[in-house]
């Protein structure tokens, strides 16, 4: 966490994050450029690139068995998304 001077981390000191459970996502873009759409009226619009990620997030997450989406939502310069991992893949 060296390169984030000032922020804390929230990970759970004694969580396992190697476990199936709901995993909370944040994907930030560099700079905090707004390259997702705007907010309008307190609403959300995005645009084109917007809309990839949008679709690319359903399409990556539905190539996995052993995940399921819940809530995501594509904000102008930031992504939130809950998965849930329900199990992971044997390892040989």
């Amino acid at each position: 966490m060296d390169n984030y001077k000032g922020r804390k981390s929230i990970r759970l000191q004694q969580y396992d994050y190697s476990t199936p459970g709901y995993y909370f996502i944040t994907i930030c873009v560099q700079n905090r450029a707004c390259l997702f759409g705007k907010i309008l009226d307190g609403k959300m619009l995005r645009n084109e690139l917007g809309d990839i990620l949008d679709h690319e997030w359903c399409q990556t997450l539905s190539s996995y068995p052993n995940i399921k989406t819940d809530k995501w939502i594509v904000m102008p310069n930031h992504f939130h998304g809950l998965v849930q991992i329900l199990d992971f893949p044997q390892r040989n």
